[in-house]
């Protein structure tokens, strides 16, 4: 267990009342854990079993391997952008997906932050040089969207280039898609208290710790700040020609199973197996920002 450190202990405002959080005590309040899995409106009361998860994954990861053998038939570009709150589950759900890919042909970007260099260059410049080739899968773990959340909040941008970047950004991604890439669009949702407990989780475990950032601690009493963010953003850039898929991700189990779905079910590659698939959950998987609603 990690070293308990100097408290850091905040207040927050949490449905119309105040709570006191402190992520160093290694007791998880009663107040987080009774209501985590709920948070957010989420639709069940318990997880997804454990052996049928795993059962339902290999299943999907068989039909991933054949979506990698089509890319290299027809030379298909696909890219899959995963964003969401911190803690969402982003990593999660992208080593789901990637583990029996072909590293050759399927790679997963994580920029850090833009060097001097980068930071006088086009603002999308640094990620269209990570776009995938041909027979390419890339996922972007966070992306350009940066841009539409963390950035404003935080005041790494002025609010002149938060509001070009919404404007800039739908013909951003038409270009992408004219181009004949496949372009996902992945907002993973969860609620608060659940976001709460997984800090709290990272901080108590040695090999989770190092996700947990000062940033996430700086963002703890900026929930209402990031919600009016992610709503804009989905308002604003969920087009036609590149959709929001907005996944309820409270049980990271099923929001693996039903994202992985989701690309399966879009894509159109040799010896599909729709009953492997399966069907979505559309209570999990909804489109654009009317689903959060």
């Amino acid at each position: 267990m990690a070293e308990k450190a100097e408290s850091r202990a905040v207040e927050l405002d949490i449905h119309d009342k105040k709570r006191v959080f402190d992520i160093d005590d290694p007791v998880l309040p009663g107040w987080i854990d009774d209501k985590a899995f709920g948070s957010g409106d989420y639709p069940y009361d318990k997880k997804l079993d454990n052996k049928e998860y795993e059962r339902l994954l290999k299943l999907l990861q068989i039909e991933l391997v054949k979506v990698q053998f089509w890319q290299q038939k027809t030379g298909k570009r696909i890219m899959a952008v995963f964003e969401g709150r911190d803690a969402a589950g982003k990593g999660g759900v992208i080593h789901a997906t990637t583990s029996y890919m072909n590293p050759r042909s399927a790679r997963v970007v994580a920029l850090t932050k833009p060097t001097g260099t980068e930071q006088g260059q086009w603002y999308y410049q640094r990620y269209v040089a990570t776009f995938p080739t041909t027979g390419e899968f890339v996922l972007f773990d966070r992306s350009w969207y940066n841009r539409a959340g963390v950035e404003p909040v935080m005041g790494f941008c002025t609010p002149e280039q938060y509001e070009k970047f919404l404007k800039e950004t739908p013909r951003f991604e038409k270009m992408i898609v004219s181009e004949g890439i496949h372009l996902f669009k992945f907002w993973l949702d969860i609620g608060r208290e659940m976001q709460l407990k997984r800090f709290h989780d990272r901080r108590h475990d040695p090999l989770k710790i190092w996700k947990l950032s000062p940033m996430d601690i700086a963002a703890l009493n900026k929930w209402g700040d990031y919600s009016e963010k992610r709503d804009r953003m989905l308002k604003e850039t969920h087009t036609d020609n590149a959709p929001w898929t907005v996944i309820r991700a409270n049980d990271k189990r099923r929001a693996r199973i039903n994202l992985i779905r989701h690309i399966l079910k879009s894509l159109d590659y040799d010896s599909k197996d729709k009953q492997a698939i399966g069907e979505i959950d559309d209570r999990i998987v909804g489109s654009g920002p009317g689903f959060l609603k």
